[in-house]
């Protein structure tokens, strides 16, 4: 099987968020793609095979963290399509079928791809006894993501914040499914980002995410209300850092960004 490793979200190697992909003729079981993916050891591997003619898409997909399947995932959506359309393997806009519905994929003159993800709902909750000691911050508000991202959206007081944070893991895991997105406006837009934000996700096997696709169909919402715009850029404030620009469309968010593959080779077993 052919391998590569992607890095999402980012114009240049060695930043954004990395990602495997393997493009497939069928699925093999659930085992062996979990092995793969453990071994790959990135946040995501994705997995896609071609879709006959006539079915509700063009390829399958499905995504696995070194730990357990996701039911999204913006990233290696991204990195898949950047594969698919830099190796002639498919052309135009590209509809995936997951575990998360039909999701779309369309590549632009820029050289960038957008991504047409389902915005996920946002319900104000009570901030959860512990979390602000594990997040190393006090919540200014606190909303629950729904059952495709599953996380805690919560915003706190600003980037000095979201930058510092380092917080307690373990603690952290108890207070969601996936894991937690501290945020914060941008201290200064003319940075070219509008707000930024960190991904904590123990509960999946990833301490902190680089840049994370899925996130933003919740920050797209939270912020768009907030500061009265549909398009917006965030920046994702991890280590390799990168940014994604978001549109929302109701029921639907478009995220849009880079992709740059940095390594092509052969799984050899």
């Amino acid at each position: 099987m052919r391998i590569r490793i992607v890095d999402a979200f980012t114009d240049r190697p060695f930043a954004g968020n990395p990602a495997g992909v393997l493009l497939l003729d069928a699925f093999p079981d659930d085992d062996r793609l979990q092995r793969v993916a453990l071994e790959v050891n990135h946040s995501e591997t994705a997995f896609a095979h071609r879709l006959p003619a006539g079915a509700e898409a063009d390829w399958a997909l499905r995504w696995f963290t070194p730990a357990t399947e996701v039911a999204m995932c913006g990233h290696a959506t991204l990195a898949t399509a950047h594969v698919l359309h830099t190796t002639g393997a498919h052309e135009g806009p590209v509809r995936f079928a997951t575990r998360s519905g039909v999701l779309t994929a369309t590549p632009r003159e820029d050289g960038t791809i957008t991504l047409d993800f389902p915005t996920a709902p946002l319900t104000p909750v009570q901030t959860p006894a512990g979390v602000a000691e594990a997040l190393g911050a006090e919540p200014r508000t606190v909303l629950d993501t729904g059952p495709n991202i599953g996380d805690l959206l919560v915003e706190v007081a600003d980037e000095k914040t979201v930058r510092g944070l380092a917080p307690d893991l373990t603690a952290l895991a108890a207070h969601s499914e996936r894991g937690v997105i501290p945020t914060a406006r941008a201290e200064d837009p003319a940075r070219g980002y509008d707000y930024v934000s960190r991904c904590f996700f123990p509960n999946v096997g990833i301490d902190e995410d680089p840049v994370t696709g899925s996130a933003h169909t919740a920050l797209a919402p939270f912020w768009s209300e907030r500061l009265g715009r549909p398009d917006l850029t965030g920046l994702q404030a991890s280590s390799r850092s990168g940014r994604v620009r978001t549109e929302l469309r109701g029921g639907r968010t478009l995220l849009s960004g880079h992709a740059v593959t940095v390594i092509d080779g052969e799984l050899l077993v």
